[in-house]
């Protein structure tokens, strides 16, 4: 892909400089990361330092001050090196921050948003449940008005950040039996279960922040992939949350998430094709070193239909998300886009991550090379954030609208 058709200096500064820092700082940890399921508190807060929590934020809200573009950039390159480093900067930026910033009073932006954006919280989104993931509009959670507050009862499930973070976005249902429309979504804050190591590279807990009562992580999941990611269940018992935390107006919850996630499936695109690209340029580098029968493998001609196949889906890859980016940019409506650039690169990434293995032989079944952990980390990419069977009747309800319009 021409670098000038969406990119700026500053883009390209941007991407060298995350680049450089997955390369030398990520690269070297995320093995041990990954096997032990270990948060990682160090590298995070190295993210921090640089500014990458906070990334399309305006300045004065403590963010960086960059477009969407060059957010994507980041995630992009993150995930070239470790998805589980790219789902931290994407779940707490898009899943977490963003609805606040996107559909919060000016008092609740001044609140979390400098916060978030310089890590001294990590945020999530509590969405999924266990009767309600692809169905989100069957949300169970409920939020009865007690005077001057809601009390909320409930719990959502695999949610990125649901015990290292601190403040939640959550949907929950306050008005029965009109459907997605009775759903609302709340700020929610509690206190990181790392407090210990919160304190000791101090990120990621904030003082300020008055932990919720009946608000807590549960149960750690112990994933296939993106195991330095934290995944747990949120549970919600008689928890009193203040009524100036409801986020939007009642019943826009639904309306409002599905906004978020409009959003989350570039992002998820950007992991997904970084994950691809990361594949592939290891299975490159291998197949140019590797010799089997007195030549490098990449010297037959049925390894170079393979990297030729990867090489060309990379590039088409690259042109869906980075249109989908621009098309939210420039304030256009990208639901199409990015359920477009959602499926295709979720996709991608397990075929890539899928013939790197295979290209790798024997080597590449072995956690000595990184491709094993990338095929583990790609799964999850046709999973999260609307399924590609989801994505699918995304794509075609807007086919046939498009038709009759």
């Amino acid at each position: 892909m021409d670098d000038g058709l969406y990119f700026t200096d500053q883009h390209i500064a941007v991407r060298d400089m995350v680049r450089a820092f997955a390369r030398e700082e990520i690269a070297p940890v995320a093995r041990t990361l990954d096997a032990a399921g270990e948060f990682p508190w160090e590298t995070v807060k190295r993210m921090a330092e640089l500014g990458l929590l906070g990334v399309p934020w305006p300045e004065s809200l403590g963010g960086a001050g960059l477009d969407l573009l060059s957010y994507v950039i980041v995630i992009h390159e993150l995930a070239k090196v470790d998805a589980s480093h790219a789902i931290t900067i994407s779940a707490h930026t898009t899943l977490g921050t963003s609805p606040i910033v996107n559909f919060g009073t000016d008092a609740q932006r001044r609140r979390y948003v400098p916060i978030l954006a310089a890590g001294r919280a990590l945020a999530g989104f509590g969405l999924t449940e266990p009767s309600a993931g692809s169905d989100a509009g069957g949300t169970k959670t409920m939020a009865v008005r007690r005077g001057v507050s809601y009390v909320l009862n409930g719990s959502k499930i695999f949610i990125t950040h649901g015990g290292v973070g601190e403040v939640f976005v959550v949907t929950a249902v306050t008005t029965p039996g009109i459907g997605s429309r009775g759903i609302s979504s709340f700020i929610l804050t509690k206190e990181t279960v790392d407090i210990a190591r919160a304190r000791a590279v101090g990120i990621g807990h904030d003082d300020t922040l008055a932990a919720m009562p009946g608000f807590r992580a549960g149960k750690k999941e112990d994933k296939l992939g993106w195991r330095a990611s934290d995944t747990r269940e949120l549970i919600l018992e008689d928890v009193e949350v203040p009524a100036e935390n409801l986020l939007g107006p009642e019943g826009a919850g639904f309306a409002n998430f599905m906004r978020t996630l409009d959003s989350g499936r570039i992002g998820m695109a950007a992991l997904s094709l970084g994950l691809a690209e990361g594949a592939f340029e290891q299975a490159l580098r291998y197949t140019s070193v590797r010799k089997q029968f007195g030549q490098a493998i990449a010297g037959f001609q049925g390894v170079q239909f393979q990297l030729s196949d990867m090489a060309t889906e990379i590039e088409a890859g690259k042109h869906l998300m980075y249109h989908a980016t621009w098309l939210a940019q420039q304030g256009r409506p990208f639901t199409k886009a990015a359920a477009m650039a959602k499926l295709y690169c979720s996709e991608l990434a397990m075929r890539a991550t899928i013939t790197a293995v295979q290209l790798h032989g024997g080597y590449g079944y072995t956690k000595d090379y990184p491709v094993e952990r990338m095929m583990r980390d790609a799964k999850i990419c046709e999973i999260g954030e609307g399924t590609s069977e989801i994505q699918r009747l995304v794509i075609a309800r807007h086919l046939l609208k498009e038709l009759l319009d």
